[in-house]
């Protein structure tokens, strides 16, 4: 399964990514453009770095700005921690820290062409 995230610099985003803990997976010139293949250590989910224009996430009427969707939600069972975290390593956070919704706590990192990376903590009950 793949997904694919819009960059303008692959480089640079690869070393975003890789702050959040993303490791990159294949990096390999094509006839279309330069494919960078990146997944989470562990998992099996792909995100392909592919050159375009980044989407900045409309955010809903009336809702605050990290209540737009990003292009990749990333669950933690300790937001808190993983924020402090994200923080230390520079990585670019919309909150001042992270922000409890009917479903948990949020939080949401931004890559260097303003793609939106939902950060969650879900606790159903």
């Amino acid at each position: 399964m793949f997904s694919t995230v819009f960059v303008s610099d692959q480089d640079r985003s690869l070393k975003f990514y890789e702050l959040l803990g993303f490791e990159k997976r294949a990096d390999n010139p094509g006839p279309e453009g330069r494919f960078v293949l990146i997944g989470l250590k562990g998992g099996d989910h792909n995100v392909i770095l592919w050159p375009g224009t980044g989407g900045k996430g409309t955010p809903t009427p009336d809702l605050p700005a990290n209540a737009a969707a990003g292009v990749i939600f990333l669950q933690t069972d300790d937001l808190r921690k993983t924020f402090e975290e994200l923080k230390a390593r520079g990585v670019s956070l919309l909150e001042a820290k992270p922000e409890s919704y009917p479903y948990g706590l949020r939080a949401t990192a931004v890559d260097p062409d303003g793609n939106r990376v939902s950060l969650r903590q879900v606790s159903f009950q």
